[in-house]
């Protein structure tokens, strides 16, 4: 769960590179179908990622298929919900992934296959130190 800030949109505007307006400029976006500024998609899509790295193990996407269902205001939360619904053999899984807004909305729905591999044992000892 995440509340998407200004500086949020902002910094993945810095760091993508998109720079459309309807994310950055309010007089614009005040004009479009969405009445202000909304959040890119691929930023809120990205708490699917940070919801993945909670999964035990080192968690590798291999795909991510993705519906923008509905619009993130700036200052809106949302969450990731992912449930792994078959396990497709040598560490394979599939999942489903949703981002639903404060109501229950869901914002954004898609499929990931993802790969989970044990931690390397060098690698907790490193954390545990």
């Amino acid at each position: 769960t995440k509340t998407i800030s200004d500086n949020d949109v902002k910094q993945f505007a810095a760091a993508s590179g998109d720079t459309n307006p309807l994310h950055l400029d309010e007089e614009f976006a005040a004009e479009t179908r969405f009445r202000g500024r909304i959040a890119h998609g691929t930023l809120v899509g990205s708490l699917i990622s940070a919801a993945l790295a909670r999964l035990p193990g080192l968690t590798i996407y291999l795909s991510q298929d993705l519906q923008f269902l509905g619009p993130v205001d700036i200052g809106e939360t949302v969450t990731a919900i992912c449930e792994v619904v078959e396990d497709l053999g040598d560490g394979r899984y599939r999942l489903t992934t949703v981002v639903e807004d404060e109501d229950g909305e869901t914002v954004i729905d898609g499929e990931a296959i993802v790969l989970i591999d044990e931690i390397p044992e060098d690698a907790l000892e490193e954390v545990d130190a």
